[in-house]
Protein backbone atom coordinates (compact mmCIF):
# COMPACT_ATOMS: atom_id res chain seq x y z
CA UNK A 1 0.00 0.00 0.00
CA UNK A 2 1.53 3.06 -1.03
CA UNK A 3 1.93 5.43 1.81
CA UNK A 4 -0.57 9.23 1.13
CA UNK A 5 1.90 11.68 0.39
CA UNK A 6 2.15 14.83 3.07
CA UNK A 7 0.51 17.57 2.40
CA UNK A 8 3.33 20.84 1.52
CA UNK A 9 3.10 23.26 4.45
CA UNK A 10 1.93 26.05 4.02
CA UNK A 11 4.15 28.92 3.02
CA UNK A 12 5.33 31.79 4.97
CA UNK A 13 4.11 34.37 2.19
CA UNK A 14 0.19 32.95 2.72
CA UNK A 15 0.59 32.99 6.40
CA UNK A 16 1.63 36.41 6.49
CA UNK A 17 -1.18 37.42 4.32
CA UNK A 18 -3.67 35.56 6.67
CA UNK A 19 -2.31 36.89 9.88
CA UNK A 20 -2.85 40.47 8.27
CA UNK A 21 -6.30 39.72 7.04
CA UNK A 22 -7.28 38.33 10.89
CA UNK A 23 -5.62 41.59 12.61
CA UNK A 24 -7.73 43.82 10.23
CA UNK A 25 -10.63 42.03 10.95
CA UNK A 26 -9.96 42.13 14.91
CA UNK A 27 -9.25 45.59 14.65
CA UNK A 28 -12.56 46.45 12.70
CA UNK A 29 -14.80 43.74 14.96
CA UNK A 30 -13.38 45.91 18.13
CA UNK A 31 -15.86 48.92 17.56
CA UNK A 32 -18.36 47.41 14.93
CA UNK A 33 -21.52 49.50 14.81
CA UNK A 34 -20.10 52.04 17.15
CA UNK A 35 -20.46 55.69 16.30
CA UNK A 36 -16.96 56.35 16.90
CA UNK A 37 -15.59 53.16 15.82
CA UNK A 38 -11.40 53.25 16.07
CA UNK A 39 -11.60 56.40 17.65
CA UNK A 40 -12.41 54.46 21.18
CA UNK A 41 -8.67 53.24 21.18
CA UNK A 42 -7.60 56.98 21.71
CA UNK A 43 -10.52 57.72 23.87
CA UNK A 44 -10.36 54.68 25.98
CA UNK A 45 -7.21 55.59 27.39
CA UNK A 46 -7.39 59.67 27.86
CA UNK A 47 -11.17 58.25 29.33
CA UNK A 48 -8.80 55.99 31.88
CA UNK A 49 -6.52 58.65 32.63
CA UNK A 50 -9.05 61.37 33.45
CA UNK A 51 -10.68 58.86 35.97
CA UNK A 52 -7.27 58.07 37.80
CA UNK A 53 -5.99 61.18 38.16
CA UNK A 54 -9.04 62.39 39.37
CA UNK A 55 -9.02 60.16 41.96
CA UNK A 56 -5.39 59.52 42.83
CA UNK A 57 -3.78 62.21 42.34
CA UNK A 58 -4.20 63.77 45.68
CA UNK A 59 -2.70 60.19 47.07
CA UNK A 60 0.00 59.59 44.86
CA UNK A 61 0.14 62.84 42.41
CA UNK A 62 2.33 64.97 45.07
CA UNK A 63 4.56 62.34 46.32
CA UNK A 64 7.86 63.24 44.41
CA UNK A 65 6.78 60.86 41.14
CA UNK A 66 9.34 62.86 39.17
CA UNK A 67 6.73 63.12 36.02
CA UNK A 68 3.70 65.01 35.19
CA UNK A 69 1.04 62.50 37.05
CA UNK A 70 -1.53 62.33 34.07
CA UNK A 71 1.61 61.16 31.69
CA UNK A 72 2.58 59.01 34.36
CA UNK A 73 -0.58 57.54 34.98
CA UNK A 74 -1.45 57.31 31.46
CA UNK A 75 2.14 55.79 30.05
CA UNK A 76 1.26 53.50 32.87
CA UNK A 77 -2.02 52.59 31.33
CA UNK A 78 -1.49 52.37 28.07
CA UNK A 79 1.96 49.95 28.45
CA UNK A 80 -0.02 47.80 31.03
CA UNK A 81 -3.30 47.79 28.68
CA UNK A 82 -1.04 46.73 25.73
CA UNK A 83 -0.55 43.26 27.59
CA UNK A 84 -3.94 43.05 28.94
CA UNK A 85 -5.76 43.21 25.54
CA UNK A 86 -2.71 40.89 23.75
CA UNK A 87 -3.77 38.40 26.79
CA UNK A 88 -7.21 37.99 27.05
CA UNK A 89 -8.07 38.20 23.09
CA UNK A 90 -5.75 36.02 22.29
CA UNK A 91 -6.98 33.86 24.71
CA UNK A 92 -10.36 32.04 23.27
CA UNK A 93 -8.53 32.93 19.38
CA UNK A 94 -8.14 29.16 19.16
CA UNK A 95 -11.75 28.38 20.19
CA UNK A 96 -13.25 31.13 17.65
CA UNK A 97 -11.58 30.05 14.63
CA UNK A 98 -12.33 26.66 15.11
CA UNK A 99 -13.99 26.27 11.46
CA UNK A 100 -10.34 28.26 9.91
CA UNK A 101 -8.48 25.63 12.59
CA UNK A 102 -10.24 22.52 11.36
CA UNK A 103 -10.86 23.35 7.34
CA UNK A 104 -7.40 25.34 6.79
CA UNK A 105 -3.72 24.58 7.11
CA UNK A 106 -2.89 27.51 8.63
CA UNK A 107 -0.49 27.02 11.63
CA UNK A 108 -2.34 27.96 15.18
CA UNK A 109 0.13 29.78 16.59
CA UNK A 110 -1.47 32.34 14.00
CA UNK A 111 -4.69 33.18 15.85
CA UNK A 112 -3.22 34.34 19.30
CA UNK A 113 -0.41 36.01 17.07
CA UNK A 114 -3.01 38.35 15.39
CA UNK A 115 -4.69 39.32 18.55
CA UNK A 116 -1.22 40.38 19.94
CA UNK A 117 -0.66 42.57 16.81
CA UNK A 118 -4.36 43.75 17.06
CA UNK A 119 -3.36 45.15 20.48
CA UNK A 120 -0.01 46.70 19.16
CA UNK A 121 -1.93 48.75 16.44
CA UNK A 122 -4.50 49.88 19.13
CA UNK A 123 -1.74 50.47 21.12
CA UNK A 124 -0.03 53.02 18.41
CA UNK A 125 -3.64 54.79 18.46
CA UNK A 126 -2.44 55.08 22.54
CA UNK A 127 0.50 56.30 21.55
CA UNK A 128 -1.21 59.48 19.56
CA UNK A 129 -3.33 59.79 22.90
CA UNK A 130 -0.27 60.15 25.07
CA UNK A 131 1.53 62.48 22.31
CA UNK A 132 -1.51 64.74 22.57
CA UNK A 133 -1.63 65.04 26.02
CA UNK A 134 2.05 65.75 26.52
CA UNK A 135 1.72 68.54 24.19
CA UNK A 136 -1.31 69.81 25.98
CA UNK A 137 0.46 69.66 29.55
CA UNK A 138 3.46 71.77 28.37
CA UNK A 139 1.48 74.95 30.15
CA UNK A 140 1.95 73.17 33.01
CA UNK A 141 5.72 72.53 32.39
CA UNK A 142 5.97 69.14 31.07
CA UNK A 143 8.65 69.28 28.40
CA UNK A 144 8.47 66.97 25.13
CA UNK A 145 11.26 64.94 23.80
CA UNK A 146 11.01 63.52 20.26
CA UNK A 147 14.03 62.13 21.14
CA UNK A 148 12.24 59.84 23.65
CA UNK A 149 10.42 58.49 20.93
CA UNK A 150 12.97 57.10 19.22
CA UNK A 151 14.57 55.29 22.31
CA UNK A 152 11.18 53.77 22.35
CA UNK A 153 11.49 51.62 19.87
CA UNK A 154 14.36 49.02 21.22
CA UNK A 155 11.76 48.50 23.76
CA UNK A 156 8.93 47.39 21.48
CA UNK A 157 10.16 44.17 20.37
CA UNK A 158 10.89 43.05 24.07
CA UNK A 159 7.46 44.18 25.37
CA UNK A 160 5.62 42.26 22.40
CA UNK A 161 7.88 38.62 22.57
CA UNK A 162 6.58 39.16 26.54
CA UNK A 163 3.08 39.35 25.78
CA UNK A 164 2.66 37.17 22.76
CA UNK A 165 4.01 34.32 25.11
CA UNK A 166 2.11 34.62 27.58
CA UNK A 167 -0.47 34.91 24.43
CA UNK A 168 0.76 31.41 23.45
CA UNK A 169 0.49 29.73 26.80
CA UNK A 170 -3.17 31.58 27.71
CA UNK A 171 -4.42 30.68 24.45
CA UNK A 172 -3.48 26.77 24.28
CA UNK A 173 -4.41 26.16 28.00
CA UNK A 174 -7.69 27.51 27.60
CA UNK A 175 -8.74 24.77 24.93
CA UNK A 176 -8.81 22.48 28.11
CA UNK A 177 -9.59 24.79 30.63
CA UNK A 178 -12.59 27.18 29.93
CA UNK A 179 -12.63 28.06 33.36
CA UNK A 180 -8.90 30.28 33.09
CA UNK A 181 -10.46 33.51 31.54
CA UNK A 182 -12.61 33.76 35.11
CA UNK A 183 -8.84 33.06 37.01
CA UNK A 184 -6.85 35.17 34.46
CA UNK A 185 -9.19 38.35 34.88
CA UNK A 186 -9.31 38.17 38.76
CA UNK A 187 -5.26 37.55 38.32
CA UNK A 188 -5.56 40.78 36.15
CA UNK A 189 -7.04 43.26 38.41
CA UNK A 190 -4.61 41.61 40.94
CA UNK A 191 -1.72 42.44 38.88
CA UNK A 192 -2.28 45.74 37.73
CA UNK A 193 -2.44 46.94 41.64
CA UNK A 194 0.68 45.46 41.80
CA UNK A 195 1.87 47.26 39.36
CA UNK A 196 2.92 51.10 39.11
CA UNK A 197 0.61 52.21 37.04
CA UNK A 198 -1.18 54.81 38.66
CA UNK A 199 1.77 55.10 42.44
CA UNK A 200 5.70 55.07 42.32
CA UNK A 201 7.09 52.18 44.46
CA UNK A 202 10.30 54.39 45.21
CA UNK A 203 8.06 56.82 46.89
CA UNK A 204 5.71 53.82 49.01
CA UNK A 205 8.58 54.13 51.85
CA UNK A 206 8.48 50.36 51.60
CA UNK A 207 11.09 48.38 53.35
CA UNK A 208 13.66 47.44 51.22
CA UNK A 209 13.01 43.48 50.95
CA UNK A 210 9.32 44.23 49.99
CA UNK A 211 10.36 46.92 47.70
CA UNK A 212 12.29 44.29 45.84
CA UNK A 213 9.81 41.80 45.81
CA UNK A 214 7.66 44.34 43.78
CA UNK A 215 10.10 44.90 41.39
CA UNK A 216 10.13 40.99 40.54
CA UNK A 217 7.12 42.28 39.13
CA UNK A 218 7.87 42.32 35.21
CA UNK A 219 5.50 44.90 34.52
CA UNK A 220 7.42 47.16 36.69
CA UNK A 221 10.57 46.95 34.35
CA UNK A 222 8.80 47.48 31.07
CA UNK A 223 7.11 50.70 32.64
CA UNK A 224 10.28 51.44 34.03
CA UNK A 225 12.14 52.04 30.38
CA UNK A 226 8.94 52.74 28.49
CA UNK A 227 8.60 56.20 31.38
CA UNK A 228 12.38 56.61 31.12
CA UNK A 229 12.22 56.98 27.41
CA UNK A 230 9.25 59.28 26.97
CA UNK A 231 11.25 61.18 29.69
CA UNK A 232 14.11 62.00 27.36
CA UNK A 233 16.18 59.75 29.28
CA UNK A 234 18.32 56.78 28.23
CA UNK A 235 17.28 53.98 30.21
CA UNK A 236 19.46 51.91 32.56
CA UNK A 237 21.14 49.40 30.66
CA UNK A 238 20.39 46.93 33.20
CA UNK A 239 16.26 47.71 32.90
CA UNK A 240 16.94 47.08 29.13
CA UNK A 241 18.62 43.86 29.53
CA UNK A 242 15.71 42.58 32.22
CA UNK A 243 13.67 43.45 29.68
CA UNK A 244 14.71 41.35 26.96
CA UNK A 245 15.68 38.53 29.16
CA UNK A 246 11.85 38.56 30.31
CA UNK A 247 10.43 38.52 27.06
CA UNK A 248 12.77 35.94 25.43
CA UNK A 249 12.50 33.70 28.15
CA UNK A 250 8.87 34.01 28.63
CA UNK A 251 8.23 33.66 24.64
CA UNK A 252 10.63 30.89 24.93
CA UNK A 253 8.31 29.25 27.32
CA UNK A 254 4.62 29.88 25.94
CA UNK A 255 6.16 28.75 22.68
CA UNK A 256 7.25 25.43 24.13
CA UNK A 257 3.88 24.83 26.09
CA UNK A 258 1.83 25.83 22.82
CA UNK A 259 3.71 23.35 20.68
CA UNK A 260 3.35 20.58 23.09
CA UNK A 261 -0.19 20.99 23.75
CA UNK A 262 -1.23 21.67 20.02
CA UNK A 263 -1.65 18.14 18.71
CA UNK A 264 -4.30 17.37 20.44
CA UNK A 265 -6.16 20.99 20.88
CA UNK A 266 -8.51 20.04 18.27
CA UNK A 267 -10.07 17.62 19.80
CA UNK A 268 -10.81 19.81 22.74
CA UNK A 269 -12.06 22.80 20.81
Amino acid sequence: MQKKPKANPISTKKVAVILWSLVKKNTKNQYRRSFLGILWTVLNPLLNMFVMAFVFSRIFGRTGIGMDYPVYVLSGNIVFGFMRTATVTAMPSLVGNYDLITKTRTPYSVFPLSNVFTALVNFGFSLIALIVVMIVRISAGVRFYWSGLMVFFPWLPAMFLFSAGLALFLSAVYVRFRDLKHIYNVLLTLWMYLTPVFYSVETLNLPDKYGFIMKLNPMYHYLKYFRDAIAGAVPDWKITLICYLVGIVVFGIGFLIFRILKKKLVFYI
